[in-house]
């Protein structure tokens, strides 16, 4: 996997959840925040950057706003940027905006030794299986509507492959962690994790983490159709495949 990774589960209570992150962030520290722009992205960068510059007030934010339903092209983008924030929305947006390069960005990221961090979405699709969104299964609900991101069925499309295991997103606040149980027991992600707010998963050495005020919650196939749910707190950790 490279250089860690890092996948925020959203959430804005506490600006040092972005720490770990900026530790990693060397050069002139120039971060790039990528926002699928939908007509705010510029009050959303000032949004990312007032966070990063409370956890990090030496590192220095650069939007890289992408309309929506463009896509994001990685090499002219990342020129001198030292880290790469992958920030919130629409989660399917954003994995469309990242299709075009979804082979080649992660190389890109190694090359350059540029290290990724992921916000809500942007955790979501750092993922080789990305759980994008949806609220039914079959028709059922397994999740609140307000949570499917415009998708009615739950969808798992291409992620960028950065860590093996599928990931979802405000889990405690939203409800998520029964979309995650979903999409890992019917087969269709290996296993997952669903984060809480305010809460970061670290991914590297073989190895996931936990900081922040929240928990990860790992859903493993247990057998068929069925699965089992562990909790990991801040500071525990757990062997990564």
């Amino acid at each position: 996997m490279g250089s860690r990774t890092f996948l925020i589960g959203g959430g804005w209570d506490r600006a040092e959840v972005y720490e770990p992150f900026l530790r990693e962030v060397r050069g002139e520290r120039r971060v790039g925040c990528l926002i699928v722009d939908e007509g705010d992205g510029a009050a959303q960068f000032e949004r990312y950057a007032a966070a990063l510059g409370k956890a990090g007030p030496t590192c220095a934010p650069v939007p890289l706003l992408v309309p929506l339903g463009a896509r994001f092209e990685p090499e002219a983008a990342l020129e001198g940027i030292d880290g790469l924030l992958v920030c919130g929305g629409l989660t399917p947006a954003y994995q469309d905006a990242l299709a075009g390069c979804l082979e080649r960005l992660p190389g890109l990221l190694a090359e350059r030794e540029v290290p990724y961090a992921g916000f809500s979405a942007g955790a979501a699709v750092a993922a080789r299986r990305a759980v994008v969104g949806g609220w039914l299964v079959d028709g059922v609900p397994v999740c609140p509507e307000e949570t499917g991101e415009d998708l009615a069925e739950v969808e798992v499309r291409a992620g960028l492959g950065l860590v093996p295991f599928a990931v979802d997103v405000h889990a405690a606040q939203w409800g998520t962690l029964a979309r995650l149980v979903a999409a890992v027991g019917r087969g269709d992600v290996p296993y997952g994790v669903a984060v809480d707010e305010n809460t970061m998963l670290v991914v590297g050495d073989g190895e996931a983490r936990v900081t922040g005020a929240g928990r990860a919650h790992v859903v493993r196939p247990h057998s068929e159709g069925e699965v089992t749910v562990r909790a990991y707190g801040a500071g525990d950790s757990w062997p990564v495949h």
